[in-house]
């Protein structure tokens, strides 16, 4: 049994409860993560990001709409639970934890890290460790195997380019700093950005689901831990750049 202190015991409450079966239900308990964390907590930086992000997939379809709306709208929520999880297992000190994830609730507290980092460091956790996965899972309970000339893959694609619009601002608005709390250099945005890019980030998912999806037992097996090495060296270099 772990002890929490009192927020980690809310946290994992919080997280435990969760069951999303729609983007609404996952953007309500993201509101309750940033109303339980204080602004000292780097997960907060994540979570904000993550729900500015995903408002924005909401509120911004394509001109023409989704090709695939249902397909996109249960990726998203597998792929918010993914997060949720994550949380629940770190806390627990689940030893399954991905290097990613460790790299960042390691960090979480410490002093001298920005908000942007914090926030860069989740997504690389999310999208690296996490998406291909969520892509797997997502497939399988929709019976489907999208391939890169599908409605689908559009979506996913439509997404991206969402993302690239939507990050830089988004970290902007972190980095700028809420009332009450110093600014950060924003200049850092695009340094970051330079190392870890979200596109480039997802298509790799996207391709990595197509690899595991061939793999079965020991090679399958390698393939993940060889990516969440990867991802975890990835996540630790973002929390320490300058």
């Amino acid at each position: 049994m772990v002890n929490l202190n009192p927020t980690d015991a809310q946290l994992l409450q919080i997280v435990n409860a969760a069951a999303p079966a729609a983007i609404a239900d996952v953007l309500v308990v993201m509101q309750s993560i940033d109303g339980l964390l204080p602004s000292s907590d780097g997960l907060k930086w994540f979570n904000k990001l993550y729900s500015m992000v995903t408002q924005q997939i909401d509120l911004k379809p394509p001109p023409n709409g989704w090709e695939d709306a249902t397909w996109l709208t249960r990726l998203a929520v597998v792929f918010a639970n993914f997060y949720f999880a994550a949380i629940a297992n770190a806390l627990q000190q689940n030893p399954d934890v991905a290097s990613s994830w460790r790299a960042l609730f390691e960090a979480r507290n410490k002093t001298g890290i920005d908000r942007i980092q914090f926030a860069l460091a989740g997504m690389n956790a999310h999208i690296n460790h996490d998406l291909a996965l969520a892509l797997l899972q997502t497939n399988d309970e929709l019976h489907m195997t999208p391939p890169l000339e599908s409605p689908e893959h559009d979506d996913y694609e439509q997404v991206n380019g969402l993302l690239e619009q939507v990050l830089p601002s988004a970290l902007n608005l972190l980095a700028a700093g809420i009332v009450g709390e110093l600014a950060q250099d924003t200049g850092k945005v695009g340094r970051l950005l330079a190392i870890w890019n979200v596109r480039a980030a997802r298509d790799l998912a996207w391709d990595f689901a197509g690899h595991l999806r061939n793999l079965e037992g020991a090679s399958r097996d390698v393939a993940l831990e060889v990516q969440d090495k990867l991802s975890g060296v990835i996540g630790r270099t973002l929390l320490l750049s300058a």
